[in-house]
């Protein structure tokens, strides 16, 4: 199908590129910015006045369920939450159940998301079987299966010379090793951030030391080994100054976060909702300023919606005892948009953030609207409001303190491949 995406603002920071112009698609592909190429004649016309025209989203960090836990979420049903919040690229978690540690369960993922159309699914693989941190997973096998990066995720190693070994093998087959960083030992049964908050509340504290800790060792074991290693799910501002600190000394390692750590507090907690209970924590002010000032300089070059839909029993306990994580597939971009409204970046550098920054993470031919590269596109109103609620949330997860709010910047349309899989 022959398409044109007419008359909207073109941001696309892999070229520098921030005007108003057309988007011309054909067989797939990007073919065109500006001027019609010859002979073409549009079988789709998008009218895209007053929108911004950028490259799909990629997402590095989601929890999809399937396969074992679909009463949370599908493939299908988070698929379809992806597509319309702009996510062309899902970069999803070996938690399943079997975890992703054999060939079978890595392609029947992408079958299966291939097989709904939504978005492309990129399964990360378990770095050690089962994530017990004891045995090497069979990585050379997984990446041959199409997982593009290997994670423990926040399960324990057995020893440090386990991790060191999973490190120096990922290093000799070029795998990128993401980080999940947290001491098992320091944040076991906390709920929340360790503070006046959590005292205040009678609730158990996860520290700080319970992420820079972890991120210190894995740092100083990266630098032995070389391995290509990025750091998901940053919550603490130590933590920012020592990714900095280990990239001016030539670490090859990169780091994201959570929208939610961006904008929330360990404060939000107050009243026991268990919307808030997350994983990472939400931190302090001073953490939430480290972590921003950490987007603004580049040390993080990522923001993702760490998904993690729930069914509504998951949450229907005291707080301590409700299972973590927040839906955020369809409200990372409208809240990474509240940063661009607070001055923080300006809309380019935001939306590198959600497009060419994860593709360069992940090495991958993505997040471009280049001529030639794949059409993966995402069409938003930045002034559209819309109201958070059950029936707005196409994910099977309703578990998102945003619940009830209006929030500002809307998709209403997705392609991926040139196919139109979203419109309002």
């Amino acid at each position: 199908m022959n398409i044109v995406i007419q008359g909207g603002r073109v941001i696309d920071p892999t070229q520098h590129w921030d005007e108003h112009a057309d988007l011309y698609i054909q067989n797939g592909e990007i073919t065109a910015l500006g001027e019609a190429p010859a002979g073409f004649s549009a079988d789709e016309v998008i009218d895209a006045t007053g929108q911004i025209v950028c490259p799909g989203l990629i997402d590095l960090c989601t929890t999809l369920r399937e396969p074992g836990l679909t009463r949370k979420g599908t493939i299908a049903s988070e698929s379809a939450a992806a597509a319309a919040g702009g996510v062309t690229t899902l970069v999803v978690t070996p938690d399943t159940q079997p975890v992703v540690e054999t060939t079978a369960v890595a392609e029947m993922i992408q079958d299966r998301a291939a097989d709904v159309g939504f978005t492309r699914v990129l399964p990360m693989g378990a770095l050690t079987q089962g994530l017990n941190g004891e045995q090497l997973a069979p990585l050379h096998g997984l990446a041959s299966s199409g997982c593009v990066a290997f994670t423990n995720m926040r399960n324990p190693f057995s020893s440090s010379q386990t991790l060191l070994r999973c490190l120096e093998y990922a290093a000799t087959h070029d795998l990128l090793v993401v980080f999940q960083a947290q001491d098992r030992t320091l944040a076991t049964n906390g709920c929340m951030h360790d503070d006046t908050t959590s005292t205040r509340l009678g609730l158990n504290g996860i520290p700080e030391a319970a992420e820079t800790i972890e991120v210190s060792r894995c740092l100083l074991l990266v630098e032995q080994t070389g391995v290509r290693a990025h750091f998901g799910q940053l919550s603490c501002e130590r933590s920012v100054r020592m990714i900095e600190a280990a990239r001016e000394r030539g670490l090859d390692v990169t780091a994201d976060v959570a929208i939610q750590n961006l904008l929330l507090t360990d404060e939000s907690v107050n009243g026991f909702n268990a919307a808030y209970h997350l994983q990472p924590p939400l931190r302090s002010q001073l953490d939430r300023a480290g972590l921003r000032q950490g987007l603004v300089t580049g040390t993080i070059s990522a923001i993702c919606s760490d998904h993690q839909p729930h069914d509504p029993i998951a949450k229907q306990a005291p707080f301590a005892a409700t299972e973590p994580g927040m839906t955020g597939l369809e409200t990372l971009l409208p809240l990474s948009l509240s940063l661009v409204e607070q001055q923080l970046i300006a809309l380019p550098q935001l939306i590198e953030t959600l497009t060419a920054a994860p593709a360069r993470i992940l090495g991958i031919e993505a997040g471009t609207l280049s001529i030639g590269s794949q059409a993966d596109v995402c069409v938003f109103d930045p002034d559209a409001e819309w109201v958070v609620s059950e029936d707005s949330l196409r994910s099977a997860g309703k578990n998102t303190p945003f619940l009830g709010q209006t929030l500002k910047g809307q998709v209403n349309a997705t392609l991926m491949d040139g196919r139109i899989v979203f419109r309002r």
